[in-house]
């Protein structure tokens, strides 16, 4: 049976802190929390008699203390027990949206709070231990209630709790193996770092530790509400820490949670939300039927619609809606509409879209849990896709729809995976993006960075599609197909394929060079390893994707070439281009949280976090702000490295015709480039299955809108036309001695 106890009126609203330290009261955290300023006095006898007239009650008036503004005919039917302190109240009413409600306290119970000035609380059943600021407006609450023992959400201890009631949050895989400490203010770097190297006990003891230092044991910390934060028609609200300008309206619960708002990126919370053991980070909105259990939410995301969150970490400035999410890690901007999309013991490195009906995960006829899955950045699975764990993906990977029940590694980046039903093959295309959507891929990259809405920007989110991790993995991936289409050729004329893997790549380069599109399409491509089956994979266009995949790595060195030799103007170009040295570039990256950084770099930083020299998560969090401070200029001598790597010869050697040549190249790409987006769009209004829901064009144009209005391929034909302008200015500065 349920155990109740009884205690005797006098102990409401004290004891709340039991083992005091020597010389300390129970209200010493309290008094350290309070900043208000407010100076707070006793109460008058007409005071306490205009507050009894009123319907007020306390179990010792002397207890209730006030400012010199306190107004004491604005509160009315409310019970007090324990300190309460109470600011200025005005004879006005405060207004937020369409609510309106008159400055006081009103049939509310109150224990052990302090209010700040020209506070609204009316109808508040229990309101226990909270320090409330400035012009709050808190309306209709069943519960509002902070224990001694509150944690906020974060993964920590007080002082005689046992292990076993820790908050873990289980990444990445189900079996708890990849487990981390939430905390207040991690980022998806951290828990990146965090979910690998666990055969590193003294790293993995140092991650505990660093956390555990940015909290005290101590039990006694009150509830926060910040200045003119909301709460309206809410049930219960227990061990939350709410900053300013928040806005909470009909959840249903919200426990041990840090939810983290300011004036300039406000935190919003809807009807239906129930949230509980989690971290909400400064601008984000939760809204409609959300349900999300140990889980951290980063700035500027969002959950909406029935989402659930349970086991996760959701990066910054992304959505999940109608969806539901477990055991998984995902970077930033990432998407995930529409129903049925089911996500679970997967990491996902940003700028992802899940589709409607996907199911990445959640085997249950397997021998144990779901395995893991790794998705690179740009992610993006197909209607109704279903995927088998344990795979992995590169970057900007698009499956079509069709289920996938084999485990799949699949090595070339910006691939379509797709099933052949009738042959009972995998079959990989290679650069299909660039090949048949560069509009969307393009546009992908300016809508993220578009849509960053951080106002302190300590880290740099790449979003290009172009970068040190997908261009290695271009430059892996050429080579993937030459040693496929060497294999190819020499089956077909018989001959061995027991040759080196340098030979292999040799002979497929010089193959994809010297023969015809016809001639390569023709042969049998085949790979090993990209999937757990005993049936084929096929790849192919080879020959395109080769050659697009040549042309992205160009681009990418030249886009940087040309940033580095117009820094500081266009004169002596000649001297610029001999001292560029390549020496020193980074050329391993590795993927933190969104955040590229040379995998050397991070690994000296877990050398640093091991010997104590990063003693503290703000010292890590210090360190991606410096590697931010130079990741550009380290990409930029990645790029210059990619680019005398693909034309085999040094920058600082080039004749003044070799560089024209490749301005002119270069130009030719972009050209090429800026008109494939065009017309990747432009399929949408020809295509005449598209159309034929349309009663004419005229109708189309307005519901769609005009291909000539869209605003994002204006801006590609504007930025060719500046880059024109721009390689005239460079080649006459080129001829300048």
């Amino acid at each position: 049976m349920n155990e109740i106890k009884k205690v005797a009126i006098p102990q409401l609203g004290y004891g709340f802190i039991q083992d005091l330290p020597k010389g300390k009261d129970e209200y010493y955290l309290r008094n350290q929390q309070n900043r208000s300023g407010i100076k707070y006095r006793s109460l008058t006898a007409l005071e306490i008699e205009i507050l009894v007239r009123n319907g007020n009650s306390s179990d010792d008036w002397s207890k209730l203390l006030v400012s010199n503004a306190f107004n004491p005919e604005l509160v009315k039917n409310c019970s007090f027990f324990g300190l309460v302190r109470i600011g200025n109240l005005e004879t006005t009413c405060l207004c937020f949206s369409d609510l309106t409600v008159p400055v006081g306290l009103y049939n509310s119970t109150i224990i052990s709070a302090d209010f700040g000035n020209n506070v609204a609380i009316h109808n508040v059943n229990y309101l226990s231990h909270y320090i409330v600021g400035d012009e709050v407006i808190i309306n209709n609450v069943n519960e509002l209630v902070t224990t001694n023992h509150a944690k906020f959400g974060n993964g920590i201890l007080k002082k005689g709790e046992p292990e076993s009631v820790r908050i873990w949050l289980e990444l990445c895989n189900e079996n708890t193996g990849r487990k981390v400490l939430p905390f207040n203010g991690m980022s998806a770097a951290d828990a990146y770092l965090w979910t690998r190297n666990r055969q590193d006990k003294v790293l993995q003891d140092k991650f505990i530790e660093l956390t555990e230092k940015q909290f005290d044991n101590k039990r006694g910390y009150y509830g926060k509400i910040g200045d003119r934060s909301v709460i309206k028609n809410c049930r219960i609200i227990k061990d939350t820490w709410i900053g300013t300008d928040a806005y909470l309206k009909g959840a249903n619960k919200i426990k041990n949670v840090t939810i983290n708002s300011n004036e300039l990126a406000k935190t919003q919370i809807g009807e239906g939300s129930e949230l509980v053991n989690g971290i909400i980070g400064y601008g984000c909105r939760v809204f409609y039927g959300i349900k999300a259990v140990r889980f951290i939410m980063s700035d500027y995301s969002q959950l909406k619609y029935g989402a659930r969150l349970i086991n996760s970490f959701l990066g910054a400035n992304a959505t999940i809606s109608c969806c539901e999410v477990l055991n998984s890690l995902i970077y930033p901007a990432h998407e995930q509409h529409h129903n049925n999309s089911f996500l679970c013991a997967a990491l996902v490195m940003g700028q992802s879209n899940i589709a409607a009906g996907a199911t990445l995960g959640s085997n249950h006829n397997s021998r144990g849990a779901d395995g893991e899955v790794i998705m690179g950045r740009g992610f993006w699975p197909g209607l109704c896709v279903s995927i088998k764990h344990n795979s992995i993906f590169p970057s900007f990977t698009i499956l079509n729809k069709g289920d996938y029940n084999y485990e799949l590694n699949i090595p070339i980046p910006f691939s379509l995976i797709s099933n052949d039903t009738i042959k009972d093959e995998l079959v990989v295309m290679p650069g299909y993006w660039f090949l048949y959507n560069f509009y969307a891929l393009a546009r992908n990259a300016w809508k993220y960075q578009d849509r960053d809405n951080r106002k302190n920007i300590d880290q740099y989110f790449e979003y290009d599609y172009l970068a040190p991790d997908s261009v290695n993995e271009l430059i892996k991936g050429r080579e993937v197909i030459a040693i496929a289409v060497a294999k190819a050729q020499l089956l077909k004329e018989k001959k061995s394929t027991q040759i080196s893997a340098d030979q292999l790549i040799q002979l497929g380069c010089k193959l994809l060079s010297a023969k015809t599109k016809k001639e390569i399409d023709q042969l049998d491509v085949f790979v090993d390893g990209f999937e757990n089956s005993k049936r084929k994979t096929r790849l192919i266009k080879c020959h395109d994707a080769f050659a697009i995949f040549e042309k992205m790595i160009f681009m990418y060195g030249m886009d940087q070439l040309m940033l580095k030799l117009s820094q500081n103007g266009l004169k002596d170009l000649p001297t610029k281009v001999k001292a560029i040295k390549t020496t020193g570039a980074a050329i391993e990256w590795s993927n933190i949280g969104g955040q590229l950084i040379p995998t050397k770099s991070v690994q000296t930083m877990l050398q640093q976090i091991k010997s104590d020299k990063l003693g503290s998560w703000n010292a890590v969090h210090q360190y991606y702000q410096k590697e931010t401070a130079t990741y550009l200029d380290k990409k930029n001598l990645h790029a210059l490295y990619c680019l005398e790597l693909i034309e085999g010869t040094s920058i600082s050697g080039l004749s003044h015709k070799k560089l024209n040549e490749w301005v002119d190249r270069y130009q030719t790409i972009k050209e090429e480039i800026t008109q494939k987006i065009k017309s990747s769009r432009a399929k949408d209004y020809t295509n005449p299955f598209r159309k034929m829901v349309y009663q004419n064009q005229a109708e189309m144009d307005a519901i769609v809108g005009d291909l000539k209005d869209n605003s994002f391929i204006a801006k590609q034909i504007a930025d060719q036309k500046q880059l024109n302008k721009f390689i005239i200015e460079f080649k006459k500065a080129l001829k300048t001695k």
